[in-house]
């Protein structure tokens, strides 16, 4: 009996001295995002941000880290969770300040993550405007989309863009372009709608005759890419392995060694190494595959306290929208039964309503094997399924952390609309 409750005491004084270890180590390694001068870091060559979807100060926080990195940084590409041609619009956007295609872009872009489909992000895409146009000629951000096809619809006008004939020299080009031109197809890539039984026609009808239609093609490889993308909608496919050989296929298109990448995606993609064996992020793809070593990607993950978070829009049978619902317990990560273990040291050393936290120093507590504060999901009640961190560490799947509080949720982009 004796041995038992002096092993219960020494078990709960080293918890009790490495919490205080990590307490002293956050406060020398935390800064005020809003007042942060320049990234702590510069000799990285993939920056990625995320966390749990929509709520406002999400988007605050990017662009403050954004701005940091740039004082130390090139970021050349910037990879929003979206796929090629909607990026290659958002381009087009940054380029004239079309804010009607703006708002058709940020509920497009909506369809794969809702929650962002918000008055927020299509600010966000303002303020990224406004950032971009104050950048250097030979310094601009040029937005790229490795994700598999969200919607076919800006695919459709891409297609139309990259080929150019006559009706009677490349029939099922023209007929693409009726479909667009009518604007009143389904889109839908996940099911069998009118505008992917058109478009596997147009690519089986490319394939059969490529050689005739490429005099057509005003520039094949970014043509063939997006070929290859439709190609893969049509079956099923792993979402991350496809994120990961999109971008791999665009490095052969664009020059990535001309600067930084800077990812906005969500939560899961941007690990570094895998939680369990059965699924490798984005990221980890990246190291495991060798494209870059661990060092050279850097992880920033935001964790939500006191916090909102657009859940979801209500629309009526006729499709029209009636109400947005929001959430500020389950679903933000700080909530009594459900929350970031270890997510209350960051509290204890918020300095800000968006504090940044540097977690891999050397000699960081957040190392040590066996450490999974905030990575481990605390849940109550307990789920059948335990992961095993005991070999792994916080500081080895993320880099830094970012506290955002009192952050309001998001509001549906179709409330602009209202207005």
């Amino acid at each position: 009996m004796v041995s038992r409750v002096v092993f219960i005491m020494c078990l709960f004084y080293l918890q009790f001295s490495f919490s205080q270890e990590k307490q002293e180590y956050l406060s020398v390694n935390k800064f005020d995002l809003n007042k942060l001068p320049e990234f702590p870091q510069s000799e990285m060559k993939i920056i990625g941000f995320g966390a749990y979807h929509g709520s406002a100060k999400t988007e605050e926080a990017e662009l403050l880290l954004l701005q940091a990195v740039l004082k130390n940084n090139d970021v050349r590409f910037y990879f929003p969770e979206t796929d090629y041609s909607i990026a290659y619009y958002f381009n087009e956007y940054l380029q004239n300040g079309d804010e009607k295609l703006l708002k058709d872009l940020v509920q497009t872009y909506g369809t794969r993550v809702p929650q962002e489909r918000s008055v927020e992000v299509f600010m966000k895409w303002k303020k990224l405007k406004a950032i971009n146009d104050n950048l250097p000629p030979n310094k601009k951000i040029k937005v790229l989309g490795a994700d598999p096809i969200v919607t076919y619809k800006y695919t459709c006008r891409h297609l139309l863009l990259l080929a150019e004939a006559e009706p009677n020299q490349w029939k099922k080009l023209s007929e693409l372009k009726g479909m667009v031109e009518k604007d009143t197809a389904n889109y839908s890539p996940y099911k069998e709608s009118y505008s992917k039984k058109m478009l596997r026609e147009f690519v089986a009808d490319y394939q059969a005759d490529t050689q005739n239609y490429r005099r057509f093609i005003k520039n094949q490889k970014q043509f063939d890419y997006l070929i290859a993308t439709i190609k893969t909608s049509f079956g099923e496919y792993s979402r991350e392995e496809s994120i990961y050989n999109n971008y791999i296929a665009l490095s052969k298109i664009y020059n990535y060694d001309e600067g930084l990448k800077f990812f906005r995606y969500g939560f899961a993609h941007l690990m570094k190494i895998r939680e369990e064996e059965d699924f490798a992020s984005f990221f980890t793809q990246l190291i495991e595959n060798g494209v870059y070593k661990k060092e050279e990607i850097v992880s920033v993950l935001g964790y939500l306290t006191k916090s909102r978070v657009l859940w979801d829009d209500v629309f009526d049978k006729q499709g029209n929208y009636k109400k947005s619902t929001t959430k500020g317990g389950f679903g933000i990560g700080d909530y009594s039964k459900e929350y970031f273990k270890g997510i209350d040291g960051l509290k204890k050393q918020q300095v800000s309503d968006l504090s940044l936290f540097r977690l891999n120093q050397p000699h960081s507590p957040y190392r040590q094997k066996g450490c999974t504060d905030l990575i481990e999901v605390v849940t109550k009640p307990k789920p059948k399924h335990i992961i095993d961190y005991s070999k792994k560490s916080t500081a080895d799947f993320i880099d830094y952390a970012v506290l955002l509080s009192h952050s309001k949720a998001n509001t549906s982009l179709y409330k602009l609309s209202e207005e």
